[in-house]
Parts: structure tokens; sequence; C-alpha cells
């Protein structure tokens, strides 16, 4: 992936990781169009940084990402790259009959980026090159029960990103898969922002784009804190992995509540 000279389009660009490689990005003298439902978030995310571009849109809408996307072939023709970022993760008790909040993940974390990515390929294919880039989690190979749908949805994701990459294979787009783990945002509430047990924000940002830097041909971007989960079943031990890692969520729980993984 090239680091500059792109139009690149950052989903849930106002906050957390999104905002974190949207600054990134930007530094590098790319031009930044981050998106997302909260417009208070996005106008502080481009009044910090003169130059950058903001759209709202609400991607768990069918009918909202077509006429964003239509939007955005007008206003940014020359858009060569897209980083699906956005997404939603909630705490679920499968006892409980309730699907709202799975219904919601799914929507979001899931047909989001395939349906934003169904609108936009067509421009992103006339460009010369560019990328499409998906945002799992390291969730996705080793879940937190707590999360089941989330974990679900990256897990899904992952095995979209891949089939995508082979189906584009032989056009000018690169796909990539940018694989977090538990870092300091607020995706599950302030406490996760503080917690000692998470990576720095800056940290992760500074980790994945050296590796952007240093191999440009990579496919799924891991930074280190990220492996032991990306590579748990590959590794051996899986059973025992994540029986420990729930286990010590649970009683993390218990105690305040506070995350122990990513």
């Amino acid at each position: 992936m090239r680091i500059s000279g792109n139009t690149i389009l950052i989903t849930g660009g106002g906050s957390g990781i999104g905002r974190g490689l949207a600054e990134a990005f930007h530094a590098e003298g790319n031009q930044v169009v981050i998106a997302g439902r909260r417009k208070k978030l996005l106008d502080e995310t481009v009044a910090a940084n003169p130059g950058m571009k903001a759209a709202v849109l609400d991607i768990e809408k069918g009918d909202a990402i077509r006429s964003f996307a239509e939007q955005v072939k007008k206003d940014f023709p020359a858009l060569n790259v897209v980083i699906h970022n956005a997404g939603i993760m909630r705490p679920e008790d499968v006892q409980n009959a309730a699907t709202a909040d799975a219904e919601a993940m799914v929507t979001t974390n899931l047909l989001g980026p395939i349906r934003l990515t169904a609108a936009l390929l067509p421009l992103l294919l006339k460009q010369p090159h560019g990328a499409i880039m998906t945002v799992s989690s390291g969730l996705a190979f080793l879940p937190l029960a707590m999360t089941p749908t989330y974990c679900a949805t990256k897990a899904a994701i992952h095995s979209y990103t891949q089939s995508l990459r082979y189906q584009l294979k032989d056009t000018s787009l690169q796909v990539l898969e940018l694989i977090p783990p538990y870092v300091q945002t607020e995706l599950m509430g302030p406490r996760q922002a503080k917690d000692p047990s998470a990576m720095p924000l800056k940290d992760f940002i500074a980790e994945t784009m050296s590796i952007l830097k240093t191999s440009p041909h990579a496919t799924e971007i891991c930074v280190e804190r990220v492996k032991p989960l990306r590579f748990a079943e590959a590794n051996g031990g899986y059973d025992a992995f994540f029986k420990k890692l729930n286990d010590q969520f649970t009683a993390a729980m218990a105690r305040g509540p506070q995350l122990v993984t990513g």
C-alpha cells in the first residue's frame, strides 16, 4: 500500500483507531476523508487537522450508504483507498431473548463494509492504484465469549477479506486486513480508554504505520501485541488459551469491570 499521494476514506474516523489512522495518513500527505455518525466528533477532528474532510454516514442504513457513495464519487473522484474501520462492540447475554444489539452489530460491522465496498468499487477500480483495508480484530481468531456477535462479525470480516482479495487479485487494488489487539479506545466505554492492560492508541498507530511502510505488500497488518490471538490455533493449545482468556475476563468483570483483551 502506498503511504502518500492517496485520497483515503476512513469510516469511523472521528474517534479511536479511525481518528488515529486518519491523522497518521493526513500527516503523510494524503487527502483524508473521515466518515461517521457523530458530526461533532468529525468536526472536532477536521478542525484539529486542517485540510482533512468529513462527511456524515450512518453505516447501519443501506440507503444512506448508497447516497453517501454517490456523493463521495462526485466530491472525491480520485478516491483510491477505503478503510472500513467503523464498528460497534456490545456485551450480550445469550440467555436473553433480545437480539437488537446482535442485529446492530451484524449490520454495522459486517453488512456496512460489504455494502460500502460494493457501492464504491466501480470508482476504486478506475484508479491506477489503490487499496481496500478492512479492520477485524484479534477476537476474530480467539473469541471473547461475552461479546459473541461482535467476535462473529470480525471472523466474518476476515473471511470476507480473503475472498475479496482473491477476486480482486488481477486488478489495481490491494486488499489488506488490519487486525487490532485490545487498544485504549472507547469501543466498550470510557474505562477501556484508560485500561493499562490495553495497548496505548498512539503506540498501536505508530506500529501499524511502520508495518505499512516497511512491508508494503503485506496482506494482514498485525502488531506484536495481537499475534498470540491471531495465531492461537496454529501455535497449539487453543482450548486452554480460550478458557484462560475468558476466565480472566469473567474475573475482571466481577472486580470492576476491567477488560483484559483485544
